[in-house]
């Protein structure tokens, strides 16, 4: 059934979802148009709708080939919508979900244009601070690029930054998805562009591999090792593009490549990149056949029920399993921040490992403990023979019948003696 969205547009179907809101089939005065429906909750809040609006010249202004334009931002009633270029095709999860991972090259074409329409983004100050497969799309009407992969086209710029209004994030939450989140995110600091970068090479590393760089398991773990962990080598990896993703997943921001030097630098690679295959992924191991050492224990985590999963430190981790078919189509999640006491303490094979320790670890602890207090003790008794010794020796230097001793204080008294008796 038809629905009217503001005078000048018209949906006629749900074409994809997220959390964020519903996109329809829509038709406008220039022909079909993708229309962006967010949730009613988000009409009703006034500071969201105000941000909208102050964000509607800065993205319906943003032309690029390879970015999914905005022609206009509509606020009606309890409708706040965005409408947008209908893309023939399908986005990137999708295209790795029904095929795989994708060639050196073709991965390398995609992140160029990704790269590209960041660039654009950024010289107008835009940060995306969502980029994932699921906010790709390929467009099947383009020519297709090297490697024979669609062109590719970076859309929903400006969501995460629209709905992420300060009385709803600065506190306790953060904005995006956790696979991709910058370390300076995770540490509260102001996203800038760097963080797409970041995202941006995360997604290269999964179209390469099947798996992000640090994903899988509990999502307190997921960001702790944003944080701590370096990106592990792949085998068999160009070294050209092992480079580009060591440098853009740099913990520092500045350390990154920036969005026009990375797409020039995979342009320059792609002939080099010409007919080789697919990185061979190794398939998940079981549980049972993954023998994990102590160190890595601690990191390990297993979610019960359906989609039981433990993670596996090597080349390629597995990606956090979804509950539900939609969750990998969300545009934009919002996550709680881990207190330091749940970062303290992420895996439950880490606490049963501290509370089976050795009896003579803690034989060893208490006899520290011992050790420490006799060591004070005997410093508090030399502290005090020592003051005790001081006492003395000024009541020593106390000169007969009163008079008074040579002080050394400024003033009169400096150097002054008793008068004769």
């Amino acid at each position: 059934m038809a629905r009217k969205i503001g005078s000048r547009y018209t949906v006629h179907q749900v074409i994809g979802r997220g959390s964020a809101g519903t996109v329809w089939l829509g038709e406008g005065p220039d022909g079909p148009v993708a229309v962006k429906l967010l949730r009613e909750d988000l009409a009703s809040d006034q500071v969201l709708v105000g941000r909208f609006v102050q964000e509607r010249s800065a993205l319906t202004g943003l032309d690029h080939p390879n970015v999914v334009g905005v022609h206009d931002m509509v606020v009606d009633g309890s409708d706040l919508a965005l409408v947008m270029d209908l893309v023939q095709g399908s986005d990137l999860r999708s295209r790795l979900e029904r095929e795989g991972v994708l060639s050196p090259q073709a991965a390398a074409s995609v992140i160029a244009d990704v790269a590209e329409a960041l660039a654009a983004a950024h010289a107008a100050g835009i940060v995306h601070r969502d980029v994932k497969p699921e906010n790709v799309l390929l467009d099947l009407a383009a020519a297709p690029g090297p490697g024979g992969v669609p062109r590719a086209r970076l859309t929903d710029f400006g969501i995460a930054r629209l709905v992420d209004a300060p009385r709803r994030t600065r506190a306790t939450r953060i904005i995006g998805t956790p696979d991709y989140l910058a370390p300076e995110i995770i540490e509260g600091l102001e996203p800038r562009a760097a963080v797409d970068i970041y995202a941006l090479a995360t997604v290269l590393y999964e179209l390469l591999t099947g798996a992000t760089p640090f994903g899988g398991g509990h999502t307190g773990a997921v960001l702790r090792r944003h944080v701590t962990e370096n990106v592990p080598p792949v085998p068999g990896m160009p070294d050209g593009l092992w480079r580009i993703i060591s440098e853009c997943l740099a913990k520092a921001p500045a350390s990154r490549l920036r969005a026009a030097e990375l797409a020039a630098r995979l342009r320059e690679l792609l002939p080099s990149l010409a007919g080789l295959p697919p990185l061979a992924v190794p398939a998940p191991r079981s549980p049972v056949e993954e023998q994990l050492t102590p160190g890595e224990a601690v990191y390990a985590e297993v979610d019960a029920g359906s989609g039981t999963h433990r993670r596996r430190r090597g080349p390629a981790v597995p990606l956090v399993p979804a509950p539900s078919p939609d969750s990998t189509r969300d545009t934009h999640t919002s996550l709680r921040r881990p207190s330091p006491q749940e970062l303290a303490s992420y895996a439950a094979e880490s606490r049963a490992q501290r509370t089976a320790a050795p009896q003579s670890h803690r034989r060893s602890r208490a006899a520290r403990i011992r050790l420490r207090r006799t060591l004070a003790v005997v410093v508090a008794v030399v502290l005090l023979l020592a003051g005790a010794a001081a006492a003395f020796a000024a009541f020593a230097a106390e000169p007969p019948h009163g008079g008074k001793a040579f002080t050394g204080l400024s003033g009169p008294s400096r150097g002054a003696f008793d008068p004769p008796l």
